[in-house]
């Protein structure tokens, strides 16, 4: 078995040693399960229906079964026992890197999802800076006069996910990086679009025409944007995510490289604002779906100051409540992935070292084992604490050491959003009309969802 990193000194992973991720050729044979089609195995299922393939796989197999996924075998583990196995792991059974380098190693290097252990603890150590309460009260009010302006400008007819998406941006731009986009607002879109869907390329080389090669034309892009801006960051102090990854200091007064914080910048960036903007999608489509829940928020979000203060956002229970409901239908993130470090038995089966390892919090949101009409919008699910069965039943941010770093900061933007919106206006939708949703690799609405926004008196 491979070491999977090894940090030279005590807090920066100045020189890793993270291996390149060999083919695993663990015989799991033994595993119930299936191939699939010749050469691609289960890959097209798991790319293009990883809301259906789950629930297949628990029909016939139960919790643990054999696959073959983007051209190496897998183990599919469903379910929250499988769950919180793999993401709790006590054990120290399970690599993040191992699991997603593969995948997304080319497009994504050593951001924090692609670190373990103790070198994954000092990087995020450093990124929780920008999210202490204290920071989170700044970027609130940092944010509002972006919101405001955006939602004023938006016509009555419009597709919500590029709109949205164009603020979310411009959010996490002015909080994380503290950079106007400016003209270049478009081009570093469509970039992190191109890059995010490379993720779940089947085709594994840059040939021409194929999404790996955007994709990595499109991180080349983000590359320089960053890299033109570092040495202003290196030279002054300022209290965003970019300035203080410049300026962030060890024990032993080492720093972070260059490259570590554009990786750093690159992958925050994305997680930002792509997974924001899905569950604000996501939230908009089921409130103009139910105009009485939409009604509720409206007169919920009156009820406090405007633009929304920090020391209100717990009085917004029932709009968290629509966020939770939105990200159990739609979590943002519909899979995770892990690689097995040693050999390891999970409900007596038993799971090879240096094998993928594939969990479906998407599959484990709509278990009607564990959830009162899994299909069914009903936000009051989480104010009767059904999503308290298992303590791993709902995971859309992740659970254990991975956990998402901004889960908090991702609440406070959409409550800030959403007060902003249902004030100024009215959501609906064409009667009969509902969201075509890709699922993976980030749940958004195929047609760019199309709302109308009435204004109101």
């Amino acid at each position: 078995m491979h070491s999977v990193h090894v940090i030279r000194r005590r807090f920066f992973m100045v020189e890793s040693l993270y291996p390149p991720v060999p083919r695993s050729q663990s015989d799991l044979r033994h595993l119930p399960g299936e191939r699939g089609l010749p050469v691609l195995g289960q890959t097209l299922s798991f790319v293009f229906r990883m809301d259906e393939m789950p629930r297949r796989l628990w029909e016939r197999y139960g919790p643990v079964s054999r696959g073959h996924v983007l051209f190496e075998p897998v183990v599919n583990m469903l379910g929250p026992d499988a769950n919180q196995f793999v993401l709790a792991d006590r054990a120290g059974n399970f690599s993040a890197y191992g699991g997603w380098e593969p995948i997304i190693g080319r497009l994504f290097p050593r951001g924090l999802m692609l670190r373990d252990g103790e070198d994954h603890r000092a990087h995020r150590r450093i990124m929780q800076t920008v999210f202490r309460k204290e920071t989170l009260a700044e970027d609130l009010a940092l944010m509002q006069p972006v919101i405001r302006q955006h939602v004023e400008a938006w016509p009555e007819e419009l597709a919500f996910y590029p709109a949205i998406k164009s603020l979310t941006l411009e959010i996490a731009a002015a909080i994380f990086l503290g950079l106007p986009l400016g003209r270049e607002a478009r081009e570093i879109n469509a970039a992190f679009v191109d890059v995010v869907e490379a993720s779940m390329a089947i085709i594994k080389a840059p040939l021409p025409g194929t999404l790996l090669r955007r994709g990595l034309i499109g991180r080349r892009r983000l590359e320089r944007f960053f890299r033109e801006h570092l040495p202003a960051k290196r030279a002054a102090e300022t209290p965003d995510l970019f300035s203080r990854l410049c300026h962030a200091r060890s024990e032993d007064g080492e720093r972070f490289s260059d490259a570590e914080v554009v990786d750093h910048l690159v992958f925050v960036m994305m997680a930002a604002h792509d997974t924001t903007t899905s569950a604000l999608s996501s939230m908009a489509y089921l409130l103009a779906r139910h105009p009485d829940w939409q009604a509720s928020l409206y007169d919920e979000v009156s009820s406090v100051s405007a633009p929304l203060a920090h020391e209100d956002l717990d009085r917004l229970e029932q709009t968290a409540a629509v966020l939770r409901e939105a990200l159990r239908l739609y979590p943002p993130l519909p899979a995770m992935r892990r690689r097995t470090l040693r050999d390891c038995e999970f409900e007596g089966f038993h799971l090879p070292a240096d094998t993928p390892i594939n969990i479906f919090n998407h599959f484990t949101h709509h278990m009607p084992e564990y959830w009162d009409e899994p299909e069914r919008f009903d936000p009051t699910r989480f104010q009767r604490q059904e999503h308290r069965r298992h303590p791993f039943q709902f995971i859309p941010f992740g659970a254990g050491a991975h956990t998402c770093i901004g889960l908090h900061f991702a609440e406070l933007q959409v409550k800030a959003v959403m007060q902003a919106l249902l004030r100024q206006r009215r959501l609906t939708v064409e009667p009969g009309y509902h969201m075509p949703c890709q699922v993976s690799p980030i749940s958004k609405p195929r047609d760019g969802l199309p709302l109308q926004l009435i204004r109101r008196g």
